[in-house]
């Protein structure tokens, strides 16, 4: 039965984020019904601690619930997420002083600046972010159910291999999910058809991602390949403590040095060199953090000439230095 109500209709809810569940989007009776998530069957959403750093709300149509979150202060914030059901991620605002993002079957990335950037995290995947925000972080969450599809093409999802992507841009995909933020906004009950509308636009538009819309815009773009990405990286892990040479990198994906430095940046948001200084400081954090060690080893450990010269890149790179960072620690 539909809902009787404005309020039963177009509610929208503070969402429980103990166990990062919460119930499962029904298929609704009517194509232009919409209402907030009801039901009793487990729906996994992302998992953020610690709680109380956010202010979450949620609505969901046919096969798609649409979640708004709101980082509400400047402390560390830690996202989790691991579901029968795709994520799509939209980072309306997003700085971080530090912290990294994965999602299961790509590299690590340290990207500061998020904003306006997206993630795809498919069904099965585990997805795991640390943030220590510049700026309360503003994301919009899309969970997308491939056995309630809203538009009845549920063998188009079905013959896909939908790849996880990480902070890349689709301006149709954006804009898109945009309108839909400012849908769940509005309580009009006239806008119900047009929300409805959006909804079916969206799960299109990733249809297109599968299909290798994204993978065009890449090669348009001057973006690495998959390959490519893991080749580099994997590489850059293995000799973290040595220098590497640009020319090394771009002749081991077989790309001139401009263009690789080029593509190189596009991917993962910092050039070469910066990526390379990032991981390895990423490593001393986590001697750091073991308490075992004095800077200078750990800094000669690492490559530095001296202790000098790896509390200047450590600072450079994280805005505090080893000996601040190793009291946070304790």
């Amino acid at each position: 039965m539909l809902p009787n109500s404005l309020s039963d209709r177009l509610a929208v809810r503070q969402l429980s984020n103990t166990a990062g569940t919460m119930p499962r989007p029904r298929i609704l009776p009517s194509e232009n019904a919409r209402r907030t998530v009801a039901g009793t069957s487990p729906f996994n959403v992302v998992h953020i601690s610690p709680q109380y750093a956010v202010a979450r709300r949620s609505e969901a149509w046919r096969g798609i619930t649409a979640e708004i979150v709101q980082v509400t202060g400047n402390e560390p914030v830690e996202y989790r997420f691991k579901a029968p059901v795709h994520l799509l991620i939209a980072y309306e605002q997003g700085v971080r002083r530090d912290g990294e993002t994965f999602v299961e079957s790509l590299p690590r990335s340290t990207l500061h600046d998020m904003t306006r950037k997206l993630t795809f995290v498919p069904a099965g995947h585990e997805y795991r972010e640390s943030q220590h925000p510049r700026v309360p972080a503003k994301l919009l969450y899309f969970y997308v159910d491939p056995a309630a599809l809203p538009f009845g093409s549920e063998a188009a999802w079905s013959d896909l291999s939908l790849a996880p992507r990480l902070f890349f841009e689709d301006a149709s995909l954006w804009n898109t999910a945009i309108k839909l933020k400012g849908a769940l906004e509005d309580t009009d009950p006239r806008n119900e058809p047009y929300v409805e509308a959006l909804s079916r636009v969206l799960a299109h538009e990733l249809v297109q991602l599968g299909h290798g819309r994204a993978r065009k815009e890449v090669a348009v773009r001057g973006g690495l390949a998959a390959w490519q990405q893991r080749l580099v990286t994997a590489y850059v892990e293995e000799h973290l403590v040595e220098p590497i040479s640009l020319a090394t990198l771009a002749a081991m994906v077989r790309l001139s040095p401009y263009y690789f430095c080029r593509s190189f940046k596009q991917t993962l948001g910092v050039p070469p060199h910066r990526y390379h200084m990032t991981r390895r400081i990423e490593r001393a954090k986590a001697l750091l953090a073991q308490g075992k060690h004095s800077m200078t080893d750990i800094g000669l450990t690492l490559g530095y000439r001296d202790a000098s010269a790896f509390t200047a890149a450590f600072r450079r790179i994280t805005g505090i230095t080893p000996t601040e960072y190793s009291r946070m620690m304790i």
